[in-house]
């Protein structure tokens, strides 16, 4: 049995999947997410919107670690 969190050549890991593609995607953030959105934002100057889904909070996180150096 493999494990399907596991990636290799003919698996995507869950951490590689489009977060428009999850399936609790569409639910609030965690509080992992807001806690780490809100230093990001505060961190580049940016807004931080603490409605965003689980999706676009993980969407802006990587957009925020891109303009702070921090997705490095």
């Amino acid at each position: 049995m493999t494990n399907p969190k596991v990636a290799d050549d003919r698996q995507t890991s869950n951490l590689e999947k489009d977060p428009e593609d999850w399936v609790t995607g569409d639910e609030p953030m965690t509080g992992a997410q807001k806690s780490y959105l809100k230093t990001l934002s505060e961190e580049a100057g940016e807004p931080f919107d603490d409605t965003l889904t689980k999706a676009h909070a993980a969407e802006r996180i990587e957009a925020l670690r891109t303009k702070t150096g921090r997705g490095q």
